[in-house]
């Protein structure tokens, strides 16, 4: 398989030079991975076409009464759509019963984290940059529940993940607060 310099310089001209891998965004997304139901949940969303970057970035900005409009930077949607999409279509297509491709898979998952990192990045850029205002909605689980839906894939997705959400939601409500502010 190979790039064209002309695809590779239409991504990578919009990338910024400077990013913060290790920024709040990446920890909460770490410590809120580890919560019981949080992977099962998301990946479910994932399967159904949510971005598990976009629910992240929602439930961060929540959790800091500040409310997600949904509203995403080109470039973070289309690191998204070319390198993390990309890399995890590739290894979700290899045989994951044959031993053979078991090397590569795990390169893969190893390169697809790399990836979210960097769209983790995008998106702590995006949403500092851009600072939301706190919130005006009462009570924290308004915020929570109205910051999960935003992040929907399209209008009225949202409906048939309500299992899901509820899930996040609760978890989000009882995650413990912290210096996790923009």
């Amino acid at each position: 398989m190979s790039f064209s310099s002309e695809n590779n310089a239409e991504l990578s001209a919009d990338l910024p030079d400077t990013l913060k891998p290790d920024n709040p965004l990446w920890y909460f997304a770490l410590a809120f991975w580890r919560q019981p139901g949080v992977q099962e949940n998301c990946l479910i969303l994932q399967h159904q076409g949510w971005s598990i970057t976009r629910l992240l970035s929602a439930a961060w900005l929540a959790l800091n009464n500040r409310l997600y409009t949904g509203t995403e930077d080109a470039t973070l949607t289309e690191w998204r759509d070319r390198v993390t999409g990309s890399l995890r279509a590739v290894r979700q297509w290899l045989p994951k019963t044959n031993l053979d491709y078991q090397d590569l898979r795990d390169n893969l998952a190893t390169l697809e984290l790399d990836a979210e990192r960097i769209e983790l990045a995008l998106a702590w850029q995006m949403l500092t940059k851009n600072n939301p205002e706190d919130s005006t909605m009462q009570g924290r689980e308004t915020l929570i529940r109205h910051n999960l839906e935003a992040a929907a894939p399209f209008s009225g997705s949202a409906t048939g993940a309500a299992s899901q959400l509820n899930v996040l939601a609760d978890i989000l409500a009882n995650f413990p607060k912290g210096a996790l502010r923009p």
